[in-house]
């Protein structure tokens, strides 16, 4: 027969199993009765948007998921940083979602004084797709490849004009790094958009742009415009035949990812349910049509893996600004 000892010794041990237990059942009980109202997804962008896009793509098939409606809300300024801080500053209860991007990490280093820090104050919920830029110039421009364009542009220093979609723009940075690694001298000439700054590369104005695939890649088809590579660690499904930048400048990448960002704090079982869903909205065929379509490919992390790409890329362009002393306009 069990002493009074083991009686009590059992009973501790099942008495403490229970209480270990009891943050896993409340997350279990939180996770399934949320959400209890309709979810905001903010975008920092007008409608029309990649990140638009993306929002109104992702929304249905989470809302269908979570049984709740899943609101896209734009607030569009200051290169996503207004969208960022409203999120920043919501309840961390997985009702107020971000989607985030490349420039977000940008951001970080290119503005001296911002009211929260990206890092710190946006818990990463999912990543979604990578889109590749394209190094491209105008016909008029002799270079097929890229060092018959770096000889190009060494020959001719302080010549060729560079367009980007504004100052610390992805395509803006992109061409930074691509001038710090190859000792080029490309004049920074700024747009406000990636669409007015091809519409200068068809007409001539500028000669060379490091543009987001899907704004260029029907006049690369056409023959409009000549695409030298792109600028992502392996080539891109829509251009197979293009290589990429790193083929020949080694180390090179960049690109412009998005994802889905959420408060600090938000509770991790929300999170990994979020990153669940939209895990499995990735996998779905038509979705990763729509995402090719977008000149994208899938990228599916975990919140962590997500954690570790933003916080590297806020390093990697950190470096480039600093050195390339860029400002915001």
């Amino acid at each position: 027969m069990p002493t009074t000892m083991n009686l009590s010794r059992r009973r501790f041990l099942n008495q403490a199993a229970s209480v270990a237990a009891l943050p896993i059942l409340l997350g279990l009980g939180r996770a399934q009765a949320y959400p209890t109202r309709p979810v905001r997804l903010v975008v920092g962008y007008p409608a029309g948007g990649a990140n638009d896009t993306l929002a109104r793509l992702i929304g249905p098939w989470v809302s269908e998921r979570l049984g709740q409606p899943v609101i896209v809300e734009n607030r569009p300024g200051a290169n996503n940083n207004v969208a960022t801080e409203a999120v920043a500053r919501a309840p961390a209860d997985g009702h107020t979602l971000l989607v985030v991007d490349g420039a977000n990490a940008i951001n970080a280093t290119l503005y001296d004084k911002l009211n929260f820090n990206f890092i710190r104050d946006i818990a990463p919920v999912a990543s979604i797709m990578d889109v590749p830029l394209v190094m491209e110039v105008n016909p008029s421009v002799p270079a097929k490849t890229v060092p018959e364009f770096i000889a190009y542009a060494k020959a001719n220093p302080g010549t060729i004009s560079m367009a980007s979609a504004g100052n610390g723009h992805p395509t803006h940075v992109a061409g930074e790094l691509f001038k710090t690694m190859t000792g080029v001298d490309l004049v920074h000439v700024p747009y406000r958009g990636g669409a007015p700054a091809v519409t200068d590369l068809l007409g001539g104005q500028v000669q060379v742009f490091f543009g987001l695939l899907p704004t260029s890649i029907e006049y690369i088809r056409a023959g409009k415009l000549r695409a030298l590579a792109v600028t992502t660690a392996k080539r891109a499904d829509a251009v197979p035949d293009l290589p990429t930048v790193g083929d020949f400048v080694q180390g090179y990448t960049a690109s412009s990812w998005f994802g889905i960002g959420a408060p600090r704090d938000t509770p991790a079982d929300l999170v990994d349910r979020l990153n669940k869903e939209i895990s499995a909205a990735l996998a779905d065929s038509k979705i990763k049509a729509r995402l090719a379509d977008m000149g994208g490919t899938v990228l599916a992390l975990s919140a962590a893996e997500f954690a570790k790409l933003i916080s590297e890329e806020t390093e990697k362009w950190g470096r480039v600004i600093r050195a390339a002393k860029i400002k915001p306009a």
